[in-house]
């Protein structure tokens, strides 16, 4: 009885997993300051017109070697200040009326989401002339964005496979190229997504380091307080 009892606790939770989608592996590299660069690029070219991300500065992005000169450059379009967090000059109301919703901030995108989830989100946009956007996304149903990048990848379809004369899995079709190949374009979204990852937590490498640091030295300080704890109850029976 206890057996069909836990059976029946794991069927919501099988069928959960067997539901969800499948996420592709973002190639992507916390440690790669070259990749997190490009990335940043394609974040306020792209996404900073209708997505803010009201938790990071722009200085932050000294932390990857870049110099703030550059920073004003070639990243900064929406304000002057360096210091200034990267907020987006779209009124929310303007979203709501264009898009039915106002695009989230991007801030901690994607400690809520993950990097595959991004990954394979920002891959799977095709056409659909039914929605009011015109597109429509396989990782996330009947989403309100449009696809910004699509001059870059082009246009897809959705094609639903045949197995043994029945319906099968859907599957994305690239039908009209766009400016990138699709291996250029997969790298593209892999240094977008490489620096949503890092803009979530730009401290964390050096976290880490930090915390390996304490680790070792916390290691080292356990020989010498083990051997005082000995020695200090050596006579004690």
């Amino acid at each position: 009885m206890k057996a069909v009892r836990l059976l029946i606790l794991l069927i919501p939770l099988s069928a959960a997993a067997a539901s969800e989608e499948k996420l592709d592996r973002a190639p992507i590299d916390a440690r790669d300051a070259v990749s997190i660069q490009r990335g940043a690029r394609v974040f306020v070219n792209y996404c900073l017109s209708c997505h803010g991300a009201e938790a990071m500065r722009y200085n932050r992005l000294e932390d990857l070697g870049l110099t703030e000169q550059q920073i004003k450059d070639n990243l900064m379009f929406a304000t002057d200040k360096v210091g200034d967090t990267m907020t987006v000059a779209m009124r929310r109301g303007d979203a709501r009326t264009w898009f039915g919703v106002a695009p989230p901030d991007l801030s901690v995108i994607a400690r809520a989401r993950g990097a595959d989830w991004l990954y394979t989100y920002l891959r799977s946009f095709y056409r659909e002339d039914s929605r009011e956007t015109g597109w429509n996304n396989l990782t996330f149903p009947n989403v309100a964005m449009p696809h910004a990048l699509y001059e870059l990848q082009g246009q897809q379809v959705l094609k639903q496979a045949e197995q043994e004369g029945e319906p099968g899995a859907s599957t994305l079709v690239l039908e009209t190229p766009g400016k990138l190949s699709p291996h250029d374009y997969d790298k593209l979204t892999a240094d977008l997504v490489n620096y949503l990852v890092f803009m979530s937590e730009p401290a964390r490498e050096t976290r880490i380091r930090i915390g390996y640091a304490v680790l070792i030295f916390l290691g080292v300080l356990f020989v010498p307080v083990y051997l005082l704890k000995k020695d200090y109850w050596k006579d004690v029976h």
